[in-house]
């Protein structure tokens, strides 16, 4: 079979950033279709902004992007969960297939079966205030997934979640991704969660280049136990020191 080439392709990309005079970058990245990569790196290196840019959300200052997912079939998550508080979980979920123009019977079906993916079948009519910082997130994880992306982009989703919920989120997001094998990017500032989900990581300089890639072991989803694992640790261990190498070269 053909190779369908990557995912996703930054050449020599500059990212505009608010509150510097000049742009960041260049940006040399490319991720490959179902693959699962972390960015971490210092703040202010721009990841937030680097996950815009690959969304399209934002054009690059320079330099070049190329994606394979067209833009409807690229979903996004945020550190909050941005859900519309009048309406139903359903109806949230539900919103980019109305967008999209899917009739509203079908469009019912399918974020009830997206809301039931990610535990919250039972959530259907409740609204964002009755919901739990878990079952939000979750619901917003439910909202990105309804329009089967071809590309995920996950920007900080677990941050202001407690350990345990953040490690089941985790673990369901394995678990989703297994089932269909969207291309996945994200954002995280705890090398652990990195580790745990990514199967490769890269560290973005405060400049927002790309100054180590880290490979994270490859066996995805995680087994049982692989958080204590010598393996996980070890990993850990390398991503922390080039984290550390990163913010010591750069001012």
């Amino acid at each position: 079979m053909a190779d369908a080439g990557p995912a996703v392709a930054l050449r020599r990309a500059l990212i505009r950033f608010p509150g510097r005079p000049a742009p960041l970058g260049p940006i040399d990245l490319t991720v490959a279709p179902g693959e699962i990569v972390a960015l971490v790196g210092a703040s202010g290196a721009g990841k937030s902004s680097l996950l815009r840019l690959i969304a399209g959300l934002e054009p690059p200052a320079g330099g070049e992007v190329q994606r394979a997912a067209s833009r409807d079939r690229i979903g996004l998550v945020f550190q909050a969960p941005t859900l519309m508080p009048w309406a139903s979980a359903r109806d949230n979920v539900r919103l980019p297939l109305d967008l999209a123009g899917v009739p509203g019977t079908v469009g019912d079906t399918r974020a009830a079966a997206a809301l039931e993916a990610v535990g919250l079948g039972d959530r259907l009519t409740a609204r964002p205030a009755a919901l739990s910082g878990g079952m939000a997130m979750r619901a917003a994880l439910a909202r990105a997934l309804v329009a089967e992306p071809h590309l995920l982009l996950l920007d900080e989703p677990f941050a202001a979640l407690d350990t345990i919920t953040r490690r089941r989120l985790a673990e369901d997001l394995h678990r989703l991704w297994q089932a269909s094998r969207p291309t996945i990017v994200l954002v995280t500032h705890d090398v652990e969660d990195a580790v745990y989900l990514a199967g490769r990581a890269l560290v973005l300089g405060r400049d927002g280049a790309v100054s180590a890639e880290v490979a994270l072991p490859p066996v995805l989803p995680r087994p049982a136990g692989f958080r204590e694992s010598i393996e996980a640790r070890t990993a850990a261990t390398s991503l922390s020191e080039a984290l550390a190498r990163t913010m010591e070269a750069t001012p």
